[in-house]
């Protein structure tokens, strides 16, 4: 079990001082912590805030509910694209380069999207949400992808923590976007709640230019085909991906079922998503910690975390099968419970990737770096598009307990296949170390004779 023990670290620190981590943080340490903490903040904020009121916004323009959920979707599909590229050319752009300005793009986009409301309806409004959601989707692409590499290579040896850390922020930005875009949608119109949160982002800018290290390191020869193509990093894709869905199946459902179930009025509506992101946006620490200080935990946090999921997305209607009847509290309960296994699932992935890679031969640095997040980014976004989409289908189609059932399903079969792919490893590992032992025999055995 313990094989796999492989330190992510040998990169910078001789190797006496590979498990000890020093207890404090150096300023550049600190200086990238904050960074990637505004951008995780930032990028979630700006994200959820549509939420709320672009919808009816949109109606007032003619655009019907299609279109508008292909106005979400595509910032997935467009994300996903960027992160792939980004994470090939990460090293040749520059990482701090690309953070720097995927957010002074995004910032201004935001503010963009603040002035849709003057462009005349019809076609012409549908592009351009279009092309904002586009622009916006491919600058936090690059500045997530670059915010990434930078952490991992800031803290070789505590990947899981730091990254399960800065959830927190991910999970403030998607608690505090909706809230905090109603309210100003509601006193100062549509405009005010996206120039505000831009002008946020854009003063982040100068902030980051001063404080953020310069990394620089040689293009890797390796690509993403590469990666994907080994066996375990694919299985770990396709869990990503069924988290990610998960996630997504929920935004356009969920306030429709917790509407037309229980009655309640809009506002508290996001109150029922806070047990999602906060039980997350806590959790993810302790689970990072706990992948960083004991590695062989972290396949049994992939596998179980899956299969509690499947089972909070089974009870989540309850299916009908059950005979279990809808309560609110159940309800809520149940999204707690998800919160907490999708960071137990989703905080080991990027470690687990990283270490199979390094086995692999992917060399250490920037570059490898680069390719696994812009994998992870990717991934999450194929996830974030599959899910929404299929999740409205499926919702108008068969209801909300079934719906909600199939997504449990494929979180339940990535679960299982990852579990069995850990098995098959682990038996392998050991047959090969019994041959390891029986050849080491033979061969002494053969050396005696001579010795005599």
């Amino acid at each position: 079990m313990h094989s796999n023990k492989m330190p992510l670290d040998q990169g910078d620190d001789p190797p006496g001082n590979a498990r000890e981590t020093p207890r404090q943080l150096s300023r550049e340490q600190l200086f990238v912590l904050i960074s990637a903490a505004s951008i995780n903040l930032g990028s979630m904020m700006c994200y959820s805030i549509l939420g709320p009121f672009f919808p009816k916004e949109a109606e007032k323009k003619g655009v019907s509910n299609t279109v508008t959920g292909m106005i979400f979707g595509c910032y997935a599909l467009f994300d996903l694209l960027a992160s792939l590229v980004f994470g090939k050319y990460l090293v040749q752009i520059g990482a701090k380069f690309m953070f720097v300005a995927g957010m002074f793009v995004s910032g201004g986009v935001t503010i963009l999207f603040g002035v849709l409301d003057q462009v005349p309806e019809g076609p012409i409004f549908i592009a351009m949400c279009f092309l904002v959601r586009v622009a916006d989707a491919v600058s936090f692409a690059a500045a997530i992808t670059a915010s990434f590499s930078i952490l991992v290579k800031a803290f070789p040896n505590n990947v899981a923590t730091v990254l399960g850390s800065l959830e927190i922020f991910s999970g403030l930005g998607l608690v505090l976007g909706p809230p905090l875009g109603g309210f100003l949608y509601q006193s100062f119109g549509y405009e005010v709640p996206f120039i505000f949160l831009g002008c946020i982002v854009l003063l982040m800018v100068p902030l980051n230019v001063y404080i953020l290290p310069n990394y620089d390191s040689d293009p890797g020869e390796h690509s993403f085909w590469k990666l994907i193509t080994l066996p375990k990093v694919a299985l770990i894709a396709f869990v990503i991906n069924s988290l990610s869905s998960c996630f997504g199946f929920l935004d356009p459902t969920l306030s429709l079922f917790v509407l037309e179930k229980f009655n309640l009025p809009a506002g508290y509506v996001g109150l029922v998503f806070l047990g999602l992101a906060l039980s997350y946006a806590i959790s993810s620490p302790l689970f990072g910690l706990l992948s960083d200080k004991i590695p062989h935990l972290r396949k049994w946090f992939l596998v179980w975390g899956n299969i509690i999921t499947a089972g909070c997305y089974m009870l989540l209607g309850p299916i009908p099968v059950l005979h279990i009847k809808s309560q609110l509290w159940l309800l809520v309960l149940i999204l707690v419970l998800n919160g907490i296994s999708a960071g137990m699932s989703i905080i080991p992935t990027i470690p687990e990737i990283l270490s199979c890679a390094y086995e692999n031969g992917f060399a250490e640095g920037l570059s490898t770096l680069g390719l696994v997040s812009g994998l992870f980014s990717a991934m999450w976004s194929v996830g974030a598009f599959i899910g929404p989409t299929l999740g409205g289908f499926l919702y108008e189609k068969i209801g909300f307990e079934w719906a909600a059932a199939v997504q449990g399903l494929w979180a339940l079969t990535s679960g299982l296949t990852m579990g069995l792919f850990y098995l098959w490893e682990h038996s392998r590992r050991r047959r090969s170390k019994l041959q390891n032992i029986v050849g080491t025999e033979e061969e002494r055995t053969a050396l005696l004779p001579d010795e005599i």
